[in-house]
């Protein structure tokens, strides 16, 4: 059997309730414009894990012996402990909410929306897994949905963390690239409109320096600091940021702060 399918079955045994809605997603979110990831992923046509790619929008601990490692081993029974890197699942998150922005938007303006074909080798679980959760599901049994359902936190941390297993091509995998108008007209357009899928956009990400002045308990006044300097004419958006971050003169794990902020007050209306 399959690393992938040794997976599958360990996390099959661990899940219950009810099948998942076909009509949902498994969204990938993702920063469009860091890392030259739209480039990258024309040119090798398949989505890879921070294990091949050594780039993340979260924790970077996916080496041996790392957490994310330490993480998969234990979630699913050791099945990829001597894998190669580019045999290691993808993450997502499953959009209950049907989100137009994707269901997990702390990771990222943009996502790749899977077709519903993914939800058949994926797994999931909740919360999200550097927390250890003990809740996983399987698409047959996915009881944890109901779970995430009665969430009434921060709206960035409510969500159903998905794991698909197996190769992820953009050009069998995924229905759409979904991306925030201010790249629009940009080179993040330009190299979206390469790869083998739709091209979508939202209603985009948009937060006012004054309103992000009335959040300074939320990631921290230096974040809403900062913030303010590299505002745009007084508003914070996706492009303004990844801007910020292409001259190398911020930390990136301040940037990601300042994106948390415009993801959770700037969300668009109809999300």
């Amino acid at each position: 059997m399959s690393r992938a399918g040794r997976a599958l079955r360990h996390v099959a045994a661990l899940s219950s309730g009810p099948p998942v809605d076909r009509t949902l997603r498994i969204t990938l979110n993702l920063h469009p414009d860091r890392d030259g990831i739209l480039a990258k992923l024309g040119a090798g046509g398949v989505y890879l894990s921070q294990f091949a790619t050594g780039t993340s929008n979260g924790g970077l601990t996916a080496y041996p012996g790392g957490d994310r490692w330490r993480w998969e081993s234990r979630m699913f029974g050791g099945a990829y402990d001597d894998a190669p890197a580019p045999e290691r699942p993808v993450y997502g998150a499953l959009n209950l909410r049907r989100k137009a922005v994707g269901a997990a938007p702390r990771f990222g303006s943009a996502h790749l929306r899977l077709t519903a074909g993914c939800l058949d080798r994926a797994t999931f679980c909740y919360p999200d897994s550097f927390l250890e959760p003990t809740d996983f599901g399987i698409a047959a049994h996915l009881r944890l949905a109901d779970l995430a359902a009665t969430w009434d936190g921060d709206p960035l941390d409510g969500y159903v963390e998905a794991h698909v297993h197996g190769p992820v091509r953009l050009d069998r995998d995924v229905e759409a690239i979904v991306l925030d108008p201010s790249h629009r007209s940009t080179e993040v357009a330009a190299a979206a409109a390469r790869l083998p899928c739709a091209v979508e956009w939202h209603r985009g990400f948009r937060l006012s320096v004054d309103e992000l002045r009335r959040h300074p308990e939320y990631r921290g006044p230096e974040f809403v600091a900062l913030g303010v300097e590299i505002a745009v004419d007084g508003v914070l958006d996706p492009a303004v940021i990844g801007a910020a971050a292409a001259t190398g003169r911020y930390d990136p794990q301040a940037l990601k702060r300042v994106w948390h902020h415009v993801a959770h007050f700037g969300c668009p209306v109809d999300d």
